[in-house]
């Protein structure tokens, strides 16, 4: 079995968020991709498996299988495109969120993603003390959004890991007004297994949805402030939807000699 490494929402090498994508002929157990997340220990790895209409997706943390992942989703769409329907720019992935459309845009994958309704919660003192400064508002989808000050408050936070896991949502996400990009965030996710995201596609579909209705923009030009950093070319929709759009770049093409 082949597996890729591709770095997403980049366009060079070691840096983005690398996803493994793993293109199979019929499915494994839930065990052996669980125990091949493990393995590969990034923050998603994804198994596709090609049926008729397009390809069904899933994905895979070290943890735990999760319902909607853009990183991996951009990094499966660059290497169906690239190397199984190279003739084609668009593809479909049957998946746990329904069927997610990726369309080739130039160097650019964009991405048909759901959005989720994001209601305002109080902000608490264990917030403030989860990440370690207080955040100025926080609204709460899927996943929690945190609205800090300012820029340089999110990245140079350090996030208390064990007090995030009792925090609302699937992931914990801070952001706050960029000064190079309308927004500038960062995702922690210690309830998947996966300390910081280090570009998370998923939650820019509440991320970019609260500054798009903040700045009153459709488009919004977000970076992901971690390590290896990223960008994100969002785009609200109609009917709940969101385009996220985003680089890829190869890194390695494996073969997988396990059984699985």
């Amino acid at each position: 079995m082949k597996q890729y490494i591709v770095d997403a929402f980049t366009g060079k090498p070691f840096s983005g968020n690398p996803a493994a994508v793993c293109v199979m002929e019929s499915w494994p157990s839930d065990e052996s991709m669980m125990n091949l997340a493990m393995e590969n220990n990034l923050s998603e790895t994804a198994f596709i498996v090609k049926e008729a209409g397009g390809y069904h997706l899933r994905w895979f943390t070290p943890a735990t299988e999760v319902e909607l992942c853009g990183h991996a989703t951009l990094a499966s769409s660059f290497v169906v495109l690239n190397f199984y329907e190279p003739d084609s720019d668009i593809v479909q992935f049957n998946t746990l969120s329904g069927v997610l459309t990726v369309r080739r845009c130039g160097d650019l994958f964009e991405m048909d993603f759901p959005t989720y309704e994001l209601r305002e919660i109080p902000v608490t003192d264990a917030m403030e003390r989860a990440f370690g400064i207080r955040p100025v508002k926080a609204v709460l989808g899927l996943d929690l959004v945190c609205i800090f000050e300012n820029e340089e408050q999110v990245r140079t936070m350090q996030p208390d890991q064990e007090l995030l896991k009792h925090m609302e949502g699937r992931i914990q996400n801070a952001t706050a007004r960029g000064k190079e990009a309308d927004c500038v965030s960062r995702s922690f996710c210690p309830k998947l297994g996966i300390t910081e995201d280090p570009v998370c596609g998923s939650a820019h579909c509440q991320i970019a949805d609260y500054w798009s209705k903040e700045l009153g923009r459709r488009q919004i030009y977000a970076y992901q402030a971690s390590k290896r950093g990223g960008y994100l070319h969002c785009r609200m929709e109609e009917k709940n939807r969101i385009t996220i759009g985003g680089e890829a770049a190869l890194v390695a093409v494996t073969e997988i000699v396990a059984t699985l």
